[in-house]
Order: structure tokens, then C-alpha cells, then sequence
């Protein structure tokens, strides 16, 4: 059996993307019978200009080959991303003209590894299985301006009903995401691996009862993308000042609207926040055990409703208060999965500091949460239903 994968993103890039799809192809080749071969084509680590990690080009072994695309300098604008992704596109489809496949997976956030993902499909003749972590077209019909947004959501509405009326099989992330699809294509055949919790974070929480804040003031730490999406620069100034005498914040990270974000606090004359650039997963858990409480915030587009962030997952697993602005799905399941944790409404600075208030500022680990959503299992679960379909198709 051969098995395409594509992700535009992959170890030891650091994104959501990336640590998915590694932790898939780990379980399928455990699980795949002798004489199988994974392919996965990916790119160079790109994810952020400010944190860079080194690379093969070709990785081999076992019956596992990783292909990265060395992509060309851009930003993370959209017509930066654009330029990267087709020439991600035209290598991956030089690289895999002359192989055939049993199976084509994709993995995709932005919709167009997943349109990729379908051309090859339907090339091959292969059985396509599609990883949605986000709905493209409803994010970008709502952070574009109006002239622009009616133009790309036409011309994205028509190819997301061509790639995903073209999937065998389609998994979605989030369960925000499910009357979209049930509404748009129906009784599509659908899956519901979630993001889950990496091996590195299921030791990383300090023990019960360990007093997070004392005389100083209450660290506050943001690691993620700063970009549109997070609405940081929106957020995080306003709350800032509010809290000065009493938090201070760390945002480790990167992405299109970092710019803003510290423009915006200058304007504001804040002084209580320290942006750092993106550092690996084990300094990023030293920064997470030294903070007192971890933020996230999404943007109050009403896309944004649907989506469940992947932070939430690594947040969860450290046993640290959680301050959350969000809405929709991924308030719903804050509230039911994750205690110690408050949600206020996005962007509203009154109701934050009200959730602020509200935490116990107490280490108290999650370990019901860790064991439920732990990436290997999800993973070997998923493996194991991109095997059964593959197998459906011989």
C-alpha cells in the first residue's frame, strides 16, 4: 500500500499543521502492513521568518519519505502566502507525477492543501481523505473588506464545493464546523478527530496546589500566532493598561499583525507587555511553567465561532489558570472540559477583566482532560480510519 500525505506544514516547523500531521504518519507507519510506503510532501520550515529550524530535504527510511519544498521569501500577507503556496502546488505535483497512490490525505487550514490534495486524487484515481482544521471561506469572507471579500468568496465557494464534494472522507477538527457541512454538502461521510495534547506537555504540569502568584504581579503569558485571526492588537493594549498595576503580559510569537499589535501598544503608551520572538516547545514549556495564567483570544468575527484553537489542547494539559476570549464552539467546550479556566466575550475589555477576577490563580492539573485527548491515541484512532478506507478502496 502507498499513501500520499500533504502538509503544508511539518516537524519540525512549529504550527498546529505540523504537529498533526507528524503525529498521523508516526501511527500509520506503525500501522501500515510490510512493504507499505508513506510519502509525505511538505516544505522547509516556514511558519515564522523569527524562529528557523534545519532540515533535510529528502528524509528516508523505513518506508517513510519526507519531501520538503523550499518555498520562496514571503510574508504572511495574503498575497505572500498566495506566491508560497503555488510554488508549494508545482513542486508537489512534479514530485508525484510519476507515483501512484492507494490513498491521497491532506490536512489543511487555508482550503487550498486540500483543493491540492483532490487534483492529485482525482489524478491518481485514489480514494482522498481531507483533515479540515478551519473554514476558509467563512474567515475570509469576513476579514476581507467588502469590495474584495464578494469577488474571492465566489471564486473559493466554488473551489471548496469542488474539493470537498470530491473527498471519500472528511474530518473536521472542531464540531463548530458541522452544520457548515451538513448544510453546504449534505451527508458527506464525516470524521471527528480533534486536536489533542502532545507527549511533551503530558509531564510538563506543576503539581496540585502550587501558588501561582505572590506579591508580585500576576504573569500573563500569549504563545501563538499573532495574527488576524487572535485580534491581539485589538485586545491586548486596552487590557493591558487596565491591569498594569496588576499583571503583567508576555506574547511569544509571530504573524501578520505583530506590527500592529506593538504600534498599538506604543500608541497606548503600554508598558506592561514584553513581545518575544517564537522559541521551541521545550522553551516554550519553561515559559509556560513560569507564568501564573495563559491567554488566548480569537478575533469577534462570527467565523470565529465555530473554530476550537489547538492552544487550548497544550493550555489545558499545563494545569494553569485560563483566560479565554472566545465564543461559540469553543466557549462551549472550555466550559465543559477545562475547569480553572473563564471565558469572556472577544475584544470586551469590562468582561475580560471580570473573568480575569474570577480565575483561581492555583496550579490544579487536568489529568481526565490529558488522558481523553491525548495526541497518540487521536492519532492511532485517525490512522486507523485513513487505513480502513484505503482498504475500502482496493
Amino acid at each position: 500500500m502507498r499513501i500520499l500525505i500533504l502538509s503544508f506544514y511539518y516537524e519540525p516547523d512549529l504550527s498546529a499543521g505540523s504537529f498533526r500531521a507528524t503525529a498521523l504518519v508516526a501511527a500509520l507507519c506503525a500501522r501500515l502492513p510490510p512493504g507499505s510506503q508513506v510519502d509525505v510532501v511538505t516544505t522547509f520550515p516556514n511558519r515564522y521568518k523569527s524562529f528557523s529550524r534545519v532540515a533535510s530535504e529528502v528524509d528516508a527510511a523505513n518506508g517513510l519519505e519526507v519531501r520538503r519544498i523550499r518555498l520562496p521569501p514571503h510574508r504572511s500577507d495574503m498575497l505572500g502566502q498566495s506566491r508560497a503556496f503555488l510554488r508549494f502546488a508545482h513542486q508537489a505535483l512534479k514530485h508525484v507525477a510519476d507515483r501512484d497512490y492507494d490513498l491521497v490525505f491532506a490536512t489543511s487550514s487555508r482550503l487550498m492543501t486540500a483543493a491540492l490534495g483532490a487534483w492529485i486524487a482525482r489524478r491518481k484515481n485514489a480514494p482522498l481523505y481531507l483533515d479540515i482544521r478551519d473554514l476558509f471561506v467563512e474567515t475570509i469572507n469576513e476579514i476581507l473588506p467588502a469590495p474584495a471579500a464578494w469577488p474571492v468568496r465566489v471564486l473559493l465557494t466554488r473551489v471548496e464545493s469542488w474539493t470537498m464534494r470530491r473527498a471519500a472522507r472528511i474530518n473536521l477538527v472542531s464540531r463548530g464546523f458541522e452544520g457548515y457541512f451538513r448544510k453546504h454538502y449534505g451527508a458527506s461521510s464525516l470524521a471527528w478527530f480533534t486536536n489533542g495534547v502532545d507527549a511533551e506537555f503530558l509531564t510538563a504540569a506543576p503539581p496540585a496546589g502550587a501558588r501561582v502568584a505572590g506579591d508580585m504581579r500576576t504573569l500573563v503569558l500569549y504563545a501563538g500566532n499573532i495574527g488576524e485571526g487572535q485580534g491581539l492588537h485589538e485586545i491586548l493594549p486596552p487590557l493591558a493598561l487596565a491591569l498594569r498595576k496588576r499583571a503583567r503580559f508576555v506574547v511569544v510569537g509571530d504573524g501578520g499583525r505583530r506590527a500592529m499589535l506593538e504600534s498599538a501598544l506604543a500608541a497606548q503608551g503600554v508598558d506592561n507587555v514584553e513581545l518575544r520572538v517564537p522559541v521551541s516547545r521545550a522553551a516554550l514549556i519553561d515559559a509556560y511553567r513560569a507564568a501564573d495564567v495563559l491567554f488566548l483570544h480569537l478575533g469577534s468575527h462570527a467565523a470565529f465561532e465555530k473554530v476550537l484553537p489547538s492552544k487550548l489542547f497544550e493550555y489545558a494539559a499545563l494545569g494553569k489558570p485560563i483566560l479565554a476570549g472566545v465564543a461559540g464552539y469553543a466557549a462551549r467546550f472550555i466550559h465543559e472540559e477545562i475547569g480553572n479556566a473563564a471565558v469572556f466575550a472577544p475584544c470586551n475589555v469590562a468582561a475580560a477583566l471580570i473573568a480575569f477576577d474570577s480565575l483561581q490563580l492555583m496550579d490544579r492539573p487536568r489529568p481526565e482532560f490529558v488522558a481523553k485527548y491525548a495526541r497518540v491515541n487521536i492519532a492511532r484512532a485517525m490512522a486507523d480510519d485513513v487505513l480502513k478506507l484505503a482498504q475500502s478502496y482496493r
